[in-house]
């Protein structure tokens, strides 16, 4: 079998790493003459487990958007300690065994599957662990019981209530969630349990979690770097714009937008 260029790049990873809106400009080259040898990079806002029952964002959707996107790689939101069983697992039975994966459909049912077809490389770069979790679910129980703190609590469930007000029907909507308005909606959800319990959560906090995030999802991206690869960051919609945030400050990627893949 002929190795390119593509497969040993690829093959490098095998055991590699797995991170307020803005426009998709800064490393993009305006005037379309960007530098081949940038990683093109893809954010994709998935939504779990609601792909199995939407028609405007099925899996079949997301399927034909990946598709066209043509990654070379796609950065997961499984942890890096759960990738390596994923992919053989799949490898030997077609299915995923992975713990955390079972909440991803959009990777056992469509980017693993399509990895066979396509020949991409999936890496895990969630900062995730059932530690932090479980960790995080005993400090929110606390804040939601403590009387001293019960006007936070309050803020929170109303920026709660005020994004499901705002989304309007539209949260299922591909083209919609992959709009600069729909990341503001969700940033405003999320600013009084940002502000309020970061402290309290602690790596499990809003801004310590997206920042685990984008770590490994930097590593990735720097063991690419150069190779005018296609990338494509598959992440819960809650987290697009933070991994966006991010992607925005370097310099050796051209960061394009997702929505165009919904057409």
């Amino acid at each position: 079998m002929n190795t390119t260029r593509r497969d040993a790049v690829l093959g490098g990873l095998a055991f590699g790493a797995g991170a307020a809106a803005f426009p998709l400009t800064g490393c993009s080259a305006a005037d379309g003459n960007a530098d081949p040898a940038l990683t093109k990079v893809t954010v994709i806002g998935a939504i779990h487990g609601r792909h199995r029952d939407s028609k405007r964002y099925s899996l079949d959707v997301l399927r034909r958007a990946i598709m066209r996107a043509e990654p070379d790689i796609v950065l997961s939101e499984l942890p890096p300690d759960q990738i390596e069983e994923a992919r053989c697992s799949f490898a030997e039975t077609g299915k995923i065994t992975a713990p955390r994966a079972r909440v991803f459909p959009e990777l056992t049912e469509v980017a693993f599957p399509l990895s066979k077809l396509m020949g991409f490389r999936i890496t895990g770069n969630a900062g995730w662990s059932r530690e932090l979790a479980a960790n995080r679910t005993a400090a929110l129980e606390r804040i939601e019981n403590d009387p001293v703190r019960a006007s936070q609590w309050a803020e929170h469930l109303a920026a709660r209530a005020a994004y499901s007000r705002e989304l309007d029907g539209r949260g299922d909507d591909p083209h919609f969630i992959h709009t600069p308005e729909y990341d503001a909606i969700v940033e405003r959800a999320q600013t009084p349990y940002q502000t309020y319990f970061d402290a309290d959560l602690g790596s499990g906090g809003w801004t310590q979690i997206n920042r685990a995030h984008n770590d490994l999802i930097g590593e990735t991206l720097d063991s690419v770097a150069g190779k005018g690869l296609k990338a494509l960051v598959i992440f819960g919609s809650w987290h697009k714009y933070m991994i966006e945030r991010a992607l925005i400050m370097r310099s050796d990627i051209e960061l394009l937008p997702a929505r165009s893949l919904f057409d």
